[in-house]
């Protein structure tokens, strides 16, 4: 059952133009993303930069009396929206719940840069913060993020000390049960469209585009995996959590009743976004 909250949302969200409609403005939905992030309230951090990450543009975010292990933060956004200014809130609140340094990876985005861009400038991001902010390294993602922070710890074995998922973006074949059942309202085609702007259909059997076709998964750190019920991606982030326990990684899986996709970045509209925060937070400074 959606909770009201969920419903709300729906209902506000109803009337947007589809992603998939011919002609839809690209640019202007990211301008439209930034105005509304402008608007989120911002919590202060000891220290905000932005960075060169060998070539990566990043923002770094250091707590006052920040522990030393570093999180990689790769937003969600379907690969093609959002970057570091629209997470700004969140990275905040991530650094502070944390007590450590976030740094949040600006990647390169579909259309203008399709894949394999993004995998190497999040893995160009990982290997200068390990280079220059310290070896220990967690990493965490959303969605589209977390399809990024998973396929670079597949990557490189070893480079991160846990990771942690929010409903990744993880099967381009849209193939899970969850695409029909899980969303009201959900039209299979906004998912195809986001693997679209990413890639070719060449490379839609790659493990470093779809991870669950890795023969990696069992040299994952431990992992936090996190779902929403009405999500057309649970049923992909929960067999990710099974195929990777069974490998022999420590998981932890948890599903949010009554949560839409994209509820994580919310808090002030979805009461269920500041406990997940929490215990991603928990989750990862357990092993920092």
């Amino acid at each position: 059952m959606l909770f009201p909250e969920s419903r709300r949302a729906l209902e506000q969200y109803a009337g947007e133009t589809p992603v998939w409609t011919e002609g839809y403005d690209v640019a202007a939905a990211r301008e439209q993303a930034r105005a509304l992030a402008a608007q989120e309230p911002r919590e202060e951090v000891a220290e905000v930069a932005d960075v060169d990450a060998d070539g990566v543009p990043a923002r770094l975010y250091t707590p006052a009396a920040a522990g030393d292990a570093v999180v990689v933060h790769a937003h969600g956004g379907g690969f093609v929206f959002n970057d570091v200014e629209v997470h700004d809130a969140s990275a905040r609140r991530l650094a502070n719940r944390t007590g450590l340094r976030v740094l949040s990876v600006d990647y390169r985005r579909p259309p203008e840069h399709r894949f394999p861009a993004a995998v190497d400038d999040v893995a160009a991001a990982g290997a200068w913060a390990a280079r220059t902010l310290g070896d220990r390294l967690l990493a965490h993602g959303d969605s589209a993020g977390g399809n990024l922070a998973l396929v670079d710890a597949l990557r490189h074995p070893g480079r991160y000390a846990a990771l942690a998922l929010v409903y990744p973006f993880l099967d381009p074949a849209a193939g899970f049960e969850s695409y029909a059942t899980a969303a009201d309202g959900f039209d299979p085609r906004e998912a195809a469209w986001y693997w679209e702007q990413y890639a070719s259909p060449a490379d839609l059997a790659n493990p470093d585009l779809a991870p669950l076709l890795s023969d990696r998964l069992g040299t994952l750190p431990p992992t936090l995996v996190v779902t929403a019920e009405h999500d057309p991606l649970r049923d992909e982030g929960e067999e990710l959590a099974r195929r990777i326990a069974d490998a022999g990684v420590e998981v932890v899986a948890t599903r949010y009743l009554g949560q839409l996709h994209g509820f994580w970045r919310h808090p002030r509209v979805f009461p269920s976004a500041e406990p997940l925060m929490r215990q991603v937070a928990g989750f990862l400074a357990l092993h920092g």
